[in-house]
């Protein structure tokens, strides 16, 4: 491996994906587009998701408080 490349898995099969500056890697991190669809797809229908717990007190996006 030099050192112009980076090598990963494919977040979603799992497959190695060597990005280096000559071949640039059009989908990266995914190994093709149909990966990169598929993950997209999770997002869009709420199966992935970024999460945080409310505590009781804190305040939601709005600014408003969550006890209101």
């Amino acid at each position: 491996m030099s050192p112009d490349e980076l090598r990963v898995e494919c977040p979603q099969c799992g497959k190695q994906v060597v990005r280096s500056r000559r071949s640039g890697a059009p989908f990266f991190p995914f190994c093709c587009e149909r990966c990169k669809l598929l993950d997209l797809g999770k997002w869009l229908s709420g199966e992935h998701r970024i999460e945080e717990p409310l505590e009781p007190g804190s305040e939601d996006p709005s600014g408003r408080s969550a006890e209101n």
